[in-house]
């Protein structure tokens, strides 16, 4: 496989941002020699104006009005990396009452290991009420407290948001909840792009052997990066335990993945993208992973700010 289509694998798939147009110098001078290219960012763009990567994630979650919703926490500025592995963030969390935020706590559970500013969590709660309740990890206190305001204004009864380590707290929290554990998402985790800090990567074996233990016969784990190298090293945590987890297109013949594996439909919807999926079915995991699109070492580079309207989410 060369380099360059390795990396399409987590290529964002069609934006949907009406009114609105990414302008950066680099692209408006590729545009004119390959705007096929470009087809699926800007086609239903306007040139009425220039946005940052906040403003489009806005308009990606626009219909839950978060952007008005500012009150007490205000504007959040935070470190976009933290050590979870320092003293402070080692500390476990009292297990909360879950009949205090969800109405009802026996419905499936999904589990968010780091939430972001929980805008996708916020997204799927809203969307489907009913089904099931959702709960986010995150270890940057601010942006629970801004998330956990914006479900109180939302009054939502499906979904809360705690400051925790997963690394240290995911397995008694998940045991502690008397429904089913139904759903795990990991979404563009923090790479520790050093070698002597990938200790630091929430996916550890540690991690994929509580998720197993606890995911019900039927659960999903949805697993996205931005970043090749964690994406396949996350992806080579879960074939450790082969035992355990299979490859989704090696057990179901009507999944839409390519030779290797790869999912080239995002199951998510439009709301997230670049997924690596893990999916249960009866004992065992079968995994499926995204390929959006293909391009080349050189398309990838300049597709790169348009790739950060979708991870930018995890860090608003």
């Amino acid at each position: 496989m060369k380099s360059g289509t390795a990396l399409c694998h987590f290529a964002p798939r069609g934006f949907s941002l009406p009114s609105a147009t990414l302008i950066n110098p680099t692209i408006l001078r590729y545009l004119h020699k390959k705007p096929s290219f470009f087809i699926f960012s800007i086609r239903n763009l306007s040139h009425s104006g220039v946005l940052r990567s906040p403003d489009l994630v806005e308009l990606e979650y626009g219909d839950l009005n978060l952007k008005s919703m500012v009150g007490e926490v205000g504007h959040v500025r935070i470190r976009q990396h933290v050590n979870p592995l320092s003293s402070f963030f080692r500390k476990s969390v009292k297990i909360p009452s879950w009949n205090e935020f969800f109405e009802d706590p026996t419905l499936p559970l999904m589990v968010d290991i780091g939430s972001g500013s929980g805008r996708f969590l916020i997204w799927l709660a809203k969307r489907f009420p009913n089904a099931k309740n959702h709960l986010g990890l995150e270890i940057r206190n601010k942006l629970v407290q801004r998330a956990q305001f914006w479900v109180k204004e939302l009054a939502l009864k499906n979904i809360y948001f705690m400051f925790a380590n997963a690394a240290v707290s995911f397995d008694q929290l998940v045991a502690a909840y008397p429904g089913p554990l139904m759903c795990v998402s990991i979404l563009c985790p923090d790479p520790h792009f050093k070698k002597r800090h990938h200790k630091r990567r929430i996916v550890q074996k540690e991690l994929v052997d509580s998720i197993s233990k606890h995911l019900s016969p039927g659960g999903h784990v949805f697993l996205q990066s931005d970043v090749l190298e964690v994406a396949l090293d996350m992806r080579q945590q879960f074939d450790a335990l082969s035992d355990t987890f299979d490859h989704m297109d090696a057990i179901a013949s009507d999944s839409n993945c390519d030779e290797q594996g790869w999912l080239l439909d995002n199951p998510m919807g439009e709301q997230s993208s670049q997924i690596l999926c893990i999916e249960i079915s009866r004992l065992k995991l079968r995994v499926c992973l995204v390929a959006l699109f293909l391009i080349t070492a050189m398309d990838f580079r300049l597709l790169w700010s348009s790739l950060k309207i979708v991870v930018a989410d995890h860090a608003i």
